[in-house]
């Protein structure tokens, strides 16, 4: 359950701040609505995640999916560059959450 959780809270944050890109500074009304909104969801779902997950654990997830996801889909759908040094970046994101959540397996 606390995955499952963990994996909506990330969907609605990373949908969130693709909103906030579409938002232009918070002056269009429906991609600012939908950054906050987002957001609200993303950290309602991220508490009852920490209900049964560590805080480590489900941090660790959040930042890590998140920025992976946002980052690629900047570089699909937004026009950012896909350059060598970014797709490592995004492998060392991915690596490092997978490091930390092997560690704290005990």
């Amino acid at each position: 359950m606390g995955y499952g959780l963990l994996a909506a809270a990330i969907a609605a944050e990373v949908a969130g701040t693709t909103a906030m890109k579409y938002s232009e500074g918070f002056t269009r009304l429906w991609p600012s609505i939908g950054t906050v909104a987002g957001y609200l969801i993303a950290f309602t779902l991220l508490a009852q995640t920490l209900k049964t997950m560590q805080v480590g654990t489900a941090y660790a997830i959040w930042a890590g999916v998140g920025t992976a996801a946002v980052a690629a889909i900047g570089m699909v759908f937004l026009g950012e560059a896909a350059s060598a040094a970014r797709l490592a970046g995004i492998a060392l994101v991915v690596g490092g959450v997978v490091l930390l959540n092997l560690g704290g397996a005990h």
